[in-house]
């Protein structure tokens, strides 16, 4: 379990993809001697292989085989940043830090608040989607 040990990236199905202006591949990471190797170590590693900047790869979708030592995953490269941020889902441009986290209140209290504004018409509604009163 050496976190130094040495991987070896096989890329499959290559595609160069002009239209979202990428080179999109499935990729096979080899690691025998190690749990997993994390995408930030990957993405480094891709990067010099396909001589672009870091923040431009995308990885995602890895899944380790049964009894460990592979995993298969897929990856983008992106030609530039204004392609990615608009081909790619919120999510991952997230992931990435070319966009901030949308906070918004927990799912739970977005329906509860919906169905208190289901009893009132008008301008109720407003007030009805406020949270409750606990003093009386």
């Amino acid at each position: 379990m050496d976190p130094s040990a040495p991987i070896t990236l096989r890329t499959r199905k290559f595609i160069t993809n002009r239209l979202l202006s990428r080179r999109q591949f499935i990729l096979d990471v080899l690691h025998p001697s190690r749990p997993n190797v994390s995408k930030e170590e990957l993405a480094e590693k891709l990067a010099i292989m396909y001589k672009t900047d870091k923040t431009r790869v995308v990885l995602f979708g890895f899944r380790t085989q049964f009894g460990g030592g592979k995993s298969t995953g897929f990856a983008l490269i992106y030609d530039d940043e204004a392609s990615q941020k608009k081909f790619e889902p919120k999510h991952r441009l997230v992931r990435s830090g070319l966009q901030p986290k949308v906070e918004k209140p927990s799912r739970k209290l977005r329906h509860e608040r919906k169905n208190r504004a289901k009893k009132f018409r008008g301008t109720k509604k407003v007030k009805a989607s406020e949270p409750p009163k606990k003093g009386k």
